[in-house]
């Protein structure tokens, strides 16, 4: 097995944790007054101490001592049970202070918090509670004898084998543009300022190949000839400054040097270097000390210009340290190049013609594992190395890395040693990481959030907010590549290469767990952090029940409750009286919340988000120690606890999307808040905006709605927006008609907001002006700005003085009539107009006819960086006020804009143009950059045409026509060659442009109601067509090929004919598409047959769908393609009725099926014994309006089934009296109203048939 040196590493920054909790001083004052033993907390703590103490003398003996691995498993549990205790005593001297306070405040009242009826029983409970964890730690305590255990024994990592600079270049692979790159960096002189010196440093995680980039460059022909000297140093762990600087000695000398002191050394390589131009590789650095850096490359210092010096290192940190140009990171290899390293080392040769099987598993298999990690691939290669057993093949696909011993495989100790260097704080963030599943794209505010509820985060000496505490920890798990930015979402989210989750993993061992219904894997007492992924039955979800200290219960997808009751969720969720983190994010049913929730003593994280919660029980108020509450897109909830402001720790409320609640009185009291998504104004006696007064600490975004109810301006001003200078966002709105456009103006007046604020959206003010602060240069941080139905403001506010203004958004500006200099500033500011603008959009503007166009001196003009313009919906619009030329436009849109005359402005990088429904404007000029055009009108396609004979080159790839009733022809050549993409839709007196030009380079055509006289449409005219979609073509009948050949059109993909009403045929002599996988027809009515001989001629069909065809009587004689996968059939009554001749048991690719038919006089029995293959794994029923009855025979045979789905069956009056297939994972039911009823969850009369399932949906 491997090493598990990692494993006490967690456990060591645990105890930590409770060593510092025991000196806390709020534990200490209130236990004071108590009459618990406190010899007994003072014992505990020395009973720590004494199990610390042999830690980590433990932690190296784990690994040829299972006992010592329980052992340290065991203690690990009793460190959790202390915490536990720990935090409840801290709870209650908490809620003790409180009550304290309260009552002080208010004598006569009586709060609802309250402590424990009685205080000696109170005291008698708890000195039990820590008697028993005492007993459990001295039973550990006394095993560390028995077991050998010495105190003073250091952890140390295994030793490393130092590498070398030398390198087999054949194999290596995929690094050539790497090699590129660096080599073209260290062959060129770089001006470093006053320094000469030039370190390039390499960055990545561990085994991703930094050491060999850096040996391909080192051992470069042209590196040998272009430096005096090279040396190649392996720091690895321990930054020996001697060492290294002997090292590089001994390579730039050909005479011995021994000595050790390091002045002499270094003035020794001073000398030696003097004047030459050298080559250092520092390999493997993980020094994060400045200082030790700075005395090693004082004699670097002395080297010719052009002298280089390369670092590779997993982290950020070093790269800041030492680097003085920018970082190369490296990436993963893709599957192709794996591949090739794979078969290198499996196969002397990489041959793998004879054993295709293994082929097959290690491509598919184990290179996909290794997700692009040299280490790894080249790893498991020399693993199998020459091995010809398939079972030994499949062994290794399926086993974990820590499967193999540290002989085997290097991989894992390599990434341990990543974790063996995270500080001890760190160690625990990242073990919890391993609850995600792999690939799971998480983000920074999410974790840190549940970090900081989890008390991960060490309180700062110097005040630092808890927050920024963890975006500190998140940084050096990213700066360590330990965190990877995700290349695939939207937002900014990071994930963890499969290998540092399984090392994460590896390191939580039993404490985290990932609930699925793929994983047989079993929760065990000991989990204490759980994450569910997709929906889990409710067997699954039960076994939670086993965690009795559950500390994480986070569901990661909406659709985690999709299988269960509000009662199963309630019964297992209120069991957990240890929780820190509560998710029931997507949890639909979930309507009310229990009241005992106000006993999760522990609680600091509630997300309740997209839930149906209508109102929060009141004993919420008593969670003292709850940090988060997110109720954002709670649609149905109305109110919010009266006494919230009791929860006094709480830092972030988001109720955004939640516009029906009620906000709180008194949100004031809550000091700590720092996020506040949503406030809400009351009407009369209700919240007032004064409440905001106090909340300094806000970051982030606010959104202030129901400004109407405001009472007057002195409120507005009141609530100190100014003096909140960590607001990065600012949404104010407000609804409903305005009948006081002066108060209005006075209330946005009013919410003056600092400076530092970068976003600001304003909705429904109804003030004939906007403040005077809108738009003064002061807000030099502001980079976005919406204003939207404001239909009292007759100007535009001077928004071109905001230097940093990125993206402007007007809409439904209804007063404005004109926008012309009061828009661009007074002219007194020395920047230019809107410098910083990449995106401007105005949305209909009811008003505007006009927009003057600002004249400026000096040179240049406005609107230097605007990127993408878009006006739509300005039908008064009549002028455009833009410059002659917007040098950095990429996309220009204008929609619906009937009455606009002007021209457009050059635009000589723009990429897309989009001009529909504005008849008047006139396309002069093509800019030779466009790659993309849409076009409506007939003045529109006539304006382009002009346009395209004009232009004398042109890249355009994309064209989509629309809406043109003119009778145009296309001249010929008019459309470039390099147009790739045709999409033309209600175009019906248009000529379908067949030219010869188009032949090579069109790939895509999707047609729809034009061409009133295309009767045919010869398929084989473009042979690189990739998708062909045609759609409500009335005159349309058949395809066809050009010579009546039949050729193979070997680059379709995908074709799809819908709504064709006369369409009857495809090409008589053959359709042969080889390359052809889904195909489509929907709503031929007249069409009778499929093309012939699909067997052959469409090999590689995978997806073939035909609905609504009610003439289509039969599929081709010699069947359907054998690669067919997915199959659906609907409304064809005909082919439905003619199914037993179908010979699908001959398809063994099929696994989707799709039957339905809505017409009368249909099916009644439905699936017949040996219609179906035996290969089907998901079969959807899709509206037999006349089914009675389920073939059980039928189904039985369909031994690999996994889902099925019942759609609109009302006659359906069963389920076969036989179970369905065990096979069965899925069910679904939908419009069969007697067969829900029959279906009803432990009380309906078929819920034995199915109750196997583990996903029902009725």
């Amino acid at each position: 097995m491997a090493a598990e040196l990692v494993g006490g590493a967690f456990l060591s920054a645990s105890l930590q944790v409770l060593f510092d909790r025991l000196a806390s001083r709020d534990i200490v004052d209130y236990l004071r007054g108590k009459k618990v033993n406190h010899r007994l907390l003072k014992k505990l703590k020395i009973m720590l101490l004494s199990v610390t103490a042999v830690l980590s003398d433990a932690e190296e003996k784990q690994i040829r001592n299972p006992i010592v691995k329980e052992w340290l498993d065991e203690l690990e549990d009793a460190a959790y049970d202390a915490d536990d205790l720990l935090d409840e005593i801290t709870t209650d001297a908490l809620q003790f202070k409180l009550e304290a306070a309260r009552s002080r405040n208010d004598a006569s009242k009586v709060s609802d918090i309250g402590l424990p009826i009685s205080l000696n029983r109170y005291d008698l409970e708890m000195e039990t509670k820590i008697e028993e964890i005492l007993e459990s730690l001295e039973f550990i305590a006394k095993q560390k004898d028995v077991l050998g255990l010495k105190e003073g024994v250091g952890e140390k990592p295994s030793t490393r084998i130092p590498t070398t600079s030398l390198v087999e270049e054949t194999e290596v692979y995929g690094r050539d543009v790497d090699k590129e790159a660096l080599l073209k960096l260290l062959l060129t002189c770089h001006d470093v300022g006053s320094n000469k010196l030039c370190v390039i440093p390499i960055v990545g995680m561990g085994g991703v190949g930094k050491t060999t980039l850096a040996q391909l460059v080192y051992n470069n022909e042209e590196i040998n000839d272009y430096f005096d000297v090279k040396s190649w140093v392996c720091v690895s762990e321990e930054f020996d400054i001697c060492r290294v600087t002997r090292t590089i000695l001994r390579a730039v000398t050909p005479h011995s040097y021994d000595n050790k002191e390091l002045d002499s050394l270094q003035i020794r390589l001073k000398e030696e270097l003097m004047g030459k131009r050298f080559l250092i590789v520092l390999d493997d650095v993980w020094n994060e000390n400045y200082i030790n850096w700075e005395i090693i490359s004082k004699p670097f210092k002395h080297g010719d210009r052009g002298s280089k010096i390369i670092v590779t290192t997993r982290s950020e940190s070093v790269a800041r340290i030492m680097g003085t140009v920018p970082n190369h990171y490296l990436d993963h290899l893709n599957d192709e190049d794996c591949w090739q390293l794979f078969a290198k080392h499996a196969f002397d040769n990489g041959d793998f013609s004879s054993h295709p099987t293994l082929e097959t598993i290690g491509r598919e298999v184990i290179v996909k594992k290794c997700k692009g990690l040299p280490l790894a691939v080249k790893t498991l290669g020399g693993l199998l190395h020459s091995n010809l057993e398939v079972g030994e093949w499949e062994r290794i696909s399926k086993s974990e890395i820590w499967d193999f011993s540290d002989n085997e495989s290097n991989i894992l100790p390599a990434l341990r040693l990543s974790y063996h260097y995270l500080p001890s704080y760190l160690k625990r963030c990242f073990a919890f990481c391993s609850i995600f599943p792999k690939d799971y794209e998480f983000k920074r505010q999410e974790l840190v959030l549940l970090w900081m509820a989890e008390n991960f985060l060490q309180q700062s000496k110097r005040s630092k907010r808890m927050e920024d505490i963890g975006d500190e920890y998140f940084n050096e798990l990213v700066s360590r590549s330990l965190f990877q930015r995700s290349s695939s979402a939207k937002e900014c989210c990071f994930v963890m290469h499969d290998l540092v989750h399984d090392l994460a993993k590896y390191v939580s061992r039993e404490y985290c767990f990932t609930l699925e219904d793929g994983n047989s894997e079993e929760i065990v007492m000991k989990t204490r952090h759980l994450a569910i992924v997709g929906p889990v039955s409710s067997k699954r979800f039960d076994s939670i029940s086993e965690a009795i200290h559950l500390r994480t219960f986070l569901p990661l997808s909406i659709s985690s409750f999709d299988l269960l009751s509000h009662e199963e969720v309630n019964h297992v969720i209120l069991k957990m009286r240890y929780l820190r983190v509560l998710r029931l994010s997507g949890c639909k049913f979930l309507q009310h919340f229990p009241e005992s929730v106000g006993d999760m003593r522990h609680l600091r994280y509630l997300d309740l988000s997209r839930s149906s919660i209508k109102t929060l029980p009141e004993s919420v108020s008593r969670l003292c120690n709850l940090q988060t509450l997110n109720l954002s897109k709670c649609c149905n909830l109305t109110k919010l606890p009266k006494d919230l402001h009791h929860v006094i720790n709480l830092r972030h409320l988001d109720i955004s999307e939640s516009n029906k609640v009620e906000m709180p009185r008194h949100i004031s009291k809550l000091k700590s808040l720092q996020t506040l998504s949503t406030f809400i104004v009351g009407k009369d006696k209700g919240t007032k905006i004064t409440e905001l007064r106090e909340l300094s600490d806000l970051q982030g975004t606010v959104s202030l709605m129901n400004l109407q109810n405001v009472d007057s301006s002195k409120d507005s001003l009141e609530a100190n927006l100014m003096n909140k200078k960590c607001l990065e966002a600012l949404m104010v709105s407000w609804t409903g008609d305005t009948d006081d456009s002066k108060h209005d103006r006075d209330v946005l007046d009013g919410l003056l907001p600092h400076t530092n604020l970068k976003k600001l959206d304003i909705c429904g003010y109804g003030g004939t002006r906007f403040p005077n602060w809108l738009g003064d240069h002061s807000f030099f941080n502001i980079m976005y700005i919406k204003l939207s139905r404001c239909k009292y403001c007759n100007c535009l506010p001077p928004l071109g003085q905001l230097p940093s203004l990125q993206t402007l958004h007007i809409e439904r500006l209804d007063g404005v009539v004109t926008v012309g200099a009061e828009f661009y500033g007074n002219g007194s500011s020395a920047i230019k107009p809107f410098a910083s603008l990449e995106i401007l959009h105005f949305h209909s503007m009811s008003a505007w006819t006009e927009w003057f166009q600002m004249q400026i001196g000096g040179g240049g003009g406005v609107f230097p960086k605007l990127q993408q313009l878009k006006i739509s919906d300005c039908n008064n619009l009549s002028t455009l006020g833009l410059p002659h030329c917007l040098p950095s436009l990429t996309s220009l849109t204008i929609y619906t804009c009937q009455n606009l005359v002007s021209s457009l402005p050059r635009t000589p990088n723009l990429r897309k143009l989009e001009l529909e429904e504005c008849e008047k404007l006139h396309l002069q000029e093509l800019p030779q950059t466009v790659e993309s055009i849409r076009i409506g009108g007939g003045h529109g396609v006539e304006s382009l045409i002009e346009a395209l004979r004009k232009s004398q080159t042109c890249l355009l790839q994309s064209l989509h026509i629309c809406n043109c009733s003119s009778s145009i022809t296309f001249p010929s050549g008019c459309l470039p060659s390099t147009l790739k993409e045709l999409e033309i839709k209600n175009c019906k007196k248009l000529e379908f442009p067949l030219h010869h030009s188009l032949k090579t380079s069109i790939e895509k055509v999707d047609i729809s109601n034009s061409f009133s006289l295309l009767e045919s449409f010869p398929i084989d005219f473009f042979p690189k067509l990739n998708i062909l979609d045609i759609k409500w073509q009335e005159s349309l009948e058949s395809l066809t090929v050009s010579d009546g050949l039949c050729h193979d059109l070997m680059s379709l993909s995908y074709l799809g004919i819908s709504n064709c009403p006369k369409f009857i045929s495809f090409p008589q002599v053959g359709f042969c598409a080889t390359s052809l996988t889904r195909l489509s027809i929907y709503t031929c009515k007249i069409l009778k047959a499929l093309p012939e001989q699909m067997n052959n001629l469409l090999p590689s069909l995978h997806y073939l769908g035909i609905v609504n065809c009610p003439e289509l009587e039969s599929f081709p004689e010699d069947g359907l393609p054998s690669s067919l996968s997915k199959l659906r059939v609907k409304n064809c009554s005909k082919l439905l009725a003619n199914r037993t001749n179908w010979n699908l048991q001959t398809l063994q690719a099929l696994t989707h099926l799709t039957i339905g038919d809505e017409n009368e006089g249909g099916m009644e029995t439905f699936p017949e014994e040996g219609l179906l293959p035996t290969t089907l794994t998901h079969l959807c029923i899709d509206g037999l309006p006349c089914l009675k009855s389920l073939d059980v025979k039928g189904l039985q045979q369909l031994t690999c089934l996994k889902g099925l789905i019942i759609y609109s069956c009302p006659l359906l009056l069963k389920l076969p009296e036989q179970r369905l297939p065990t096979s069965l994972v899925s069910l679904r039911i939908c419009g069969c109203h007697i067969l829900k009823e029959r279906c009803q969850r432990d009380k309906g009369e078929d819920w034995n048939k199915i109750s196997h399932i583990s996903r029902i949906e009725i």
